[in-house]
């Protein structure tokens, strides 16, 4: 059994990865107070748990695994509340909206409790137990299987429901955003329900918060040309900005 003080350590630098995307054995070496043969044990035995990827001089984060939900919720809190708050503007009161699962979408959730009278779909638990208590909404969860990692349901069952909606405006996740402004996510199956998202909404935005940007996931969200925009908490690069408006996206900067 580990003893506390390489638990902790473990937790540093677990969180160090997940927040940086990547640290070298020095520079954690020289954190937390340890000798470089100790971190390089941490991060053989923190790869062996499938924690994190160990690259040559150090440890990135694991690549086409998405975070967990409780992971990501530190994540960038500003900027995706920004976004949220920038999502929640661009509600009327009485229209239809479709919410997708996820952190950024909780923080949208949260900020749409102002408004009166909407009618909300989601596959987000937390965000149909958040929304189903204010009284002049109408909550629509989406059934399905539900991904203990996302808190949301997906597969199938999901997809064949959103095909019984009509949809004002969806906010749709992403779990990254490549060099070419091509919205990517973790897996195939969460690539082709958010591309689903898009179809059935009149006008559609990508949720994608600085974090993300030029993040290598390795699933590309096809039919992303019905999207309208993306929100995001800063503006990219000069050439992400220009490769996102190359596909005809608009980009709203929170």
């Amino acid at each position: 059994m580990a003893r506390p003080l390489a638990v902790n350590r473990h937790d540093r630098i677990r969180e160090r990865i997940e927040i940086t995307g990547s640290a070298t054995v020095g520079e954690l070496a020289s954190e937390l107070g340890v000798s470089r043969e100790t971190i390089r044990r941490d991060l053989k035995l923190l790869a062996d748990r499938r924690e994190l990827d160990v690259v040559h001089g150090g440890a990135t984060r694991r690549l086409g695994v998405e975070p967990s939900l409780a992971q990501r919720q530190a994540d960038n809190t500003a900027g995706k509340a920004a976004i949220a708050r920038a999502a929640a503007a661009l509600v009327e009161d009485d229209m239809v909206v479709l919410l997708d699962s996820g952190t950024t979408a909780l923080l949208v959730a949260e900020a749409l409790t102002s408004k009166s009278r909407l009618t909300v779909i989601t596959n987000g638990l937390a965000n149909a137990l958040l929304l189903a208590r204010v009284p002049s909404f109408r909550v629509i969860v989406l059934g399905g299987e539900i991904d203990a990692a996302d808190e949301g349901s997906v597969g199938i069952d999901t997809m064949d429901m959103l095909r019984n909606y009509r949809v004002d405006i969806a906010f749709v996740a992403a779990g990254g955003l490549a060099a070419d402004g091509q919205p990517t996510d973790f897996s195939r199956l969460w690539a082709e329900q958010r591309q689903r998202m898009i179809a059935v909404a009149k006008r559609a935005y990508f949720m994608v918060d600085s974090s993300k940007f030029e993040r290598q996931t390795p699933v590309r969200i096809t039919g992303v040309d019905n999207a309208t925009g993306i929100i995001v908490d800063i503006a990219p690069s000069r050439q992400l900005s220009q490769a996102v408006s190359d596909r005809g996206f608009d980009m709203l900067v929170a």
